[in-house]
């Protein structure tokens, strides 16, 4: 298989170190649409590796397509997701996702109503945080 390419989307491009802790790759398979309002990426996560603390005004679903990775929403305990599991998240919900510690994980990002904008990038996520 091709470096930059890994199940059947490319890997895309590295994501940005202000807005993630570890390695994360981001390949935009819809920018965001005028006129659907959505947004869809492949995301996938280096084991240990995930999101800022952040919201989507317009809410997220996540579907997990490889690995096995975390989802938490602020003041909630952390969640194992799984290949095949789908996360549906409210607008404006303070979250974070990514790999767990032993696994890479791989997601597709469904950004919608995109209209209200897409995301809001909040602090990173503390060590202490991600190993509760």
């Amino acid at each position: 298989m091709p470096e930059n390419k890994t199940g059947i989307f490319p890997k895309g491009e590295k994501a940005p170190a202000e807005y993630f802790t570890g390695t994360v790759w981001i390949k935009l398979l819809v920018p965001n649409d005028p006129i659907l309002s959505t947004q869809i990426g492949n995301v996938m996560f280096d084991r240990c590796a995930r999101t800022n603390w952040h919201t989507h005004p317009g809410g997220q679903i996540l579907i997990v397509t490889d690995g096995v990775g975390y989802y938490q929403e602020k003041g909630k305990i952390i969640q194992v997701i799984r290949k095949g599991d789908v996360v549906n998240i409210a607008p404006d919900v303070v979250h974070w996702h990514g790999a767990s510690p032993d696994s890479e994980m791989t997601h597709l990002a469904v950004n919608s109503n995109t209209q209200t904008g897409v995301v809001t990038w909040l602090q990173p996520v503390t060590d202490e945080d991600y190993t509760r």
